[in-house]
């Protein structure tokens, strides 16, 4: 009987029958798994299977190819974030594009150590600004994870190292500041945080930091495939602009 007892991130649940649901979960060693909750669309389960909630998760299947049996007994609840408009987008974005892009039983430890400090942050902070970036960085680091990483050490076009401030949109190159000079308006500009550089990035920042992100997950990783999905993200982005504004 293949079994898994650990820690997981709540990041998708589909009901299953008159009773049950299907959850999906990431994990820190297991990576995304997935399992049969019996007696999921309970009032009982129901608040421990939600989005971004950190669980201590038991799964038992006979075999490997088998669907899991799936337990759940909730360590953290983020259901009180659910009700605050900005929050709640970030958590159904982030949850939602783990389990659309994720393998399944593929190990990504940092991913789930960045995934749980994202939402730890969109927990204590009192304002969208000091969670942006983190969130700009977790779907950085998801692209790199699952091969299509940025090069924004060097310029693309110069090989310079200093005064980064674009990124190429066909290439997912950084181009200098120099280099870009008549291009500007068919770059994307990179906001140093993004680079490493320390500092507290600005709401504009991380804007500018998602909008990088964002192109190179609809055209790598969703193919411009997941309207819905990517009509979630959409719903956040407007929401971050209007909090500039």
């Amino acid at each position: 009987m293949a079994s898994l007892t650990a820690p997981a991130i709540v990041c998708a649940v589909r009901m299953h029958g008159e009773h049950g649901a299907i959850l999906r979960a990431l994990t820190e060693e297991a990576g995304l798994v997935a399992g049969y909750v019996r007696g999921g669309r309970s009032r009982r389960l129901r608040p421990i299977l939600m989005a971004g909630n950190l669980i201590a998760l038991e799964l038992r299947a006979r075999t490997e190819e088998q669907l899991a049996g799936a337990t759940a007994e909730l360590l953290t609840s983020r259901a009180p974030l659910l009700a605050e408009p900005l929050p709640a987008a970030a958590i159904d974005w982030v949850t939602s594009l783990t389990a659309a892009t994720l393998p399944e039983s593929q190990p990504y430890p940092s991913l789930f150590r960045t995934l749980s400090a994202l939402l730890d942050a969109i927990e204590a902070a009192a304002a969208a600004r000091q969670w942006a970036a983190a969130l700009a960085r977790y779907e950085l680091l998801l692209l790199a994870e699952l091969g299509f990483g940025l090069d924004l050490d060097e310029c693309v076009v110069t090989g310079a190292r200093v005064d980064l401030g674009f990124v190429s949109p066909k290439s997912g190159g950084a181009v200098s500041v120099g280099a870009a000079v008549g291009y500007e308006e068919r770059l994307l500009r990179l906001p140093p945080f993004l680079r490493g550089v320390d500092g507290d990035p600005s709401l504009g920042d991380a804007l500018d930091g998602l909008a990088i992100t964002g192109h190179f997950l609809d055209r790598s990783l969703l193919d411009g495939r997941a309207r819905d999905l990517l009509a979630v993200r959409a719903r956040l982005v407007d929401r971050l602009n209007r909090a500039v504004a």
